[in-house]
């Protein structure tokens, strides 16, 4: 059995920001921070242990994927994959996940790859998944990761955490 957990990374601001040209080195925003830690503590006191995360190299979703691991205990291994970048690529990301024979691990992207990818995962229609900004959903599969062939077990979002 596999678990592998889809992440979109936490608020990072606005598109386009000025500040920002290249769209690939905006940070998380405080609120990111904020509402995605307390999104990593609820993980880790239900029993989310990846043994691996994979991250975009964008530097929002490195810095969402160091927020888990940094929280896991012992920290799990961490890599950037292109194949997580804007467009991802499923089948090398099956192919990694795989290769990797773990029983629990993440990957951290962009949306809408990540509505895409669990649609995809679990046989949904495309459209069938929006998955908001910090939020992580839990798909379990009997086997190894392939399309069509996992279960949706749980869907998360800040907002369940709002204070």
């Amino acid at each position: 059995m596999t678990l592998l957990y889809i992440v979109r990374h936490a608020h990072a601001g606005e598109h386009g920001d000025p500040r920002f040209a290249d769209d690939s080195l905006r940070p998380l925003t405080s609120k990111g921070r904020k509402q995605f830690g307390r999104v990593v503590n609820a993980l880790i006191n239900n029993g989310v242990e990846p043994s691996i995360v994979a991250t975009s190299p964008l530097v929002r979703c490195r810095q969402t994927a160091d927020m888990l691991v940094e929280a896991l205990d012992p920290a799990p291994g961490l890599i950037e994959l292109e194949s997580l970048a804007p467009g991802s690529d499923l089948d090398k990301l099956i192919a990694w996940s795989n290769a990797r024979a773990v029983e629990q691990l993440a990957w951290v992207g962009h949306a809408p790859d990540v509505d895409k990818l669990t649609t995809q995962l679990v046989g949904m229609r495309a459209g069938a998944v929006s998955i908001s900004k910090g939020s992580v959903v839990a798909i379990q599969f009997d086997g190894p990761v392939a399309i069509g062939q996992g279960e949706l077990v749980w869907f998360v979002t800040p907002k369940l955490f709002k204070r």
